[in-house]
């Protein structure tokens, strides 16, 4: 049974996610501020699969305590929250945030984005074999990318954008196609979380970020020419 740590101060919202995330068959943790969402995550880290987390917490925001989170985990964390600025949104992917839900939201929609996290998350953990491109080599199978032989530390989103492109490497992939296949549903028609997770990714590739080409209008492809 896959386990969910929801860190949310509103105790309607916090019945209603626990409510549906246990009837879809997910052990639900419950933290109502940020100090004991952080007691939850540090005694049990290694077995949470997924952290949806409120970013208006009366005593940590969620902002630090996703800083947090990330030191020491690449757990999946789904931001929840009143706010939906579109700087907001762009600051947690930058954070290492890999969802991002505006309230009101549906339940059964939130269920669905966590479904599609974790199966992209954790599902591609049962393929075998190591893709490699032009010294960029990826594990499927335990997730780690390694660089000229040097292992790279990146999030399941940036991990999954990594794989896309290096099975369609020389080939354009728009960034519908990135939301598409690495989110696994329509995230509003907001392109510019693919454009900064390829930021991102590029920061962390290093001299390989050129690899990464930008087709201007379209979208990126992976391409050593």
């Amino acid at each position: 049974m896959q386990k969910v740590l929801v860190i949310e101060d509103e105790e309607g919202m916090r019945d209603i996610l626990k409510t549906y995330l246990e009837n879809n068959g997910y052990e639900v943790l419950i933290a109502e501020n940020g100090k004991i969402g952080l007691e939850y995550f540090n005694n049990h880290h290694k077995d949470i699969d997924i952290i949806l987390l409120d970013i208006m917490l009366p005593d940590i925001s969620g902002w630090s305590l996703l800083k947090t989170i990330r030191e020491k985990s690449k757990v999946p964390v789904m931001m929840i929250t009143a706010r939906g600025e579109e700087y907001d949104k762009l600051l947690g992917f930058e954070l290492g945030a890999d969802d991002y839900v505006v309230k009101p939201f549906s339940p059964k929609e939130v269920v669905a984005r966590v479904k599609a996290i974790l199966s992209r998350t954790y599902g591609a953990s049962e393929e075998d074999g190591k893709t490699e491109y032009e010294g960029i080599s990826i594990n499927v199978s335990s997730r780690e990318v390694t660089v000229d032989g040097e292992k790279i530390d990146l999030t399941p989103k940036e991990f999954d954008l990594l794989k896309l492109l290096i099975d369609n490497k020389r080939k354009v992939v728009s960034r519908e196609k990135c939301l598409n296949e690495v989110w696994g549903y329509d995230f509003y028609g907001d392109l510019r979380t693919v454009d900064t997770h390829i930021k991102q990714l590029r920061e962390k590739l290093g001299e390989k970020r050129k690899l990464i080409k930008t087709v201007w209008g379209i979208g990126y492809k992976l391409d050593g020419e």
